[in-house]
């Protein structure tokens, strides 16, 4: 290892077309801002419930070795472990968690076990007393002392960008996930697509006649399709999600249900108050054009 280095760095997840890995590059642009070594890792490790547990082993390995570290993601508040067993000078990447489901389909674990691990998890972020970010201020609700903690991390991905020509009525970001699939509104956008709406997606393939997919794409890719675009579809259980706000970078509007739409304090221009279950109003689209 050079001894040039003024930091060394564990990411899960360091890739440019993730959430995750997006969120630990803009950390390391923006925090840290040292001459770093980012640490990724290989083959069986990225498993992502194997991973953290390697970071621990490496940060503790800086740590031991006098080396100034931070592990910067696959974070989420619940994994009391990582909490616990990091070296205690160790600077965390953003903490994430707190996602908002739907009340009626949440599970036993989220409900009553999930806050139990935040306070534990809590506990320990007390005694590193380090200054903590939180990625979004969803689990603000949740934190007993506030002091030296963050909140809203992803807001520095905002900023506004020169509006380019549309030719994208609606673009999707699209992940499979047991805890969307009751939420994500697929006969409405099925709907869009028989009316001539043309729909592009992005992430896990979406199997709808009519639409163009794309896969998974690094963020300058996807940033070009975002500035193509009119609109897109905020994510259920976080409003503002990074997806979400390089679209509103990106002059997109954003259809978000009614329940969603009511809760929103900031950028609150930026959303259109959507009814999933009725017929998309065609006049937005008419509007744009």
């Amino acid at each position: 290892m050079s001894n040039n280095l003024d930091s060394y760095c564990w990411a899960c997840d360091y890739s440019s077309s993730s959430g995750e890995g997006n969120l630990a590059r803009l950390f390391v642009k923006k925090t840290i801002k040292e001459n770093s070594k980012i640490f990724v890792p290989k083959n069986i490790f990225k498993y992502k419930y194997i991973s953290p547990f390697i970071g621990i082993i490496y940060c503790w390995y800086f740590f031991l070795s006098g080396k100034k570290n931070y592990y910067l993601n696959y974070l989420p508040f619940w994994n009391v472990l990582l909490f616990a067993l990091l070296p205690p000078s160790t600077k965390l990447g953003p903490i994430t968690g707190g996602a908002e489901y739907d009340e009626k389909k949440i599970n036993i674990i989220r409900k009553f076990i999930f806050p139990i691990l935040y306070k534990l998890s809590e506990i320990f972020l007390i005694i590193r007393n380090n200054k903590n970010y939180f990625a979004t201020d969803l689990l603000k609700k949740n934190l007993y002392n506030r002091s030296k903690n963050n909140f809203d991390y992803i807001k520095k991905f905002f900023f506004k960008k020169i509006k380019k020509e549309k030719n994208i009525d609606l673009l999707i970001y699209y992940r499979k996930n047991k805890n969307k699939i009751s939420v994500f509104p697929y006969r409405w956008i099925k709907r869009l697509i028989s009316m001539g709406i043309k729909v592009h997606v992005v992430g896990d393939y979406l199997n709808f006649f009519g639409l163009k997919n794309h896969g998974y794409l690094n963020n300058f890719k996807t940033n070009q399709l975002q500035s193509r675009s009119k609109f897109s579809i905020a994510s259920n259980e976080n409003n503002l999600s990074i997806f979400t706000i390089e679209c509103i970078n990106n002059h997109n509007k954003i259809f978000i249900s009614n329940s969603k739409y009511i809760k929103i304090s900031k950028y609150k221009n930026n959303f259109i108050s959507t009814n999933y279950q009725k017929f998309p109003n065609y006049k937005y689209f008419k509007i744009i054009n």
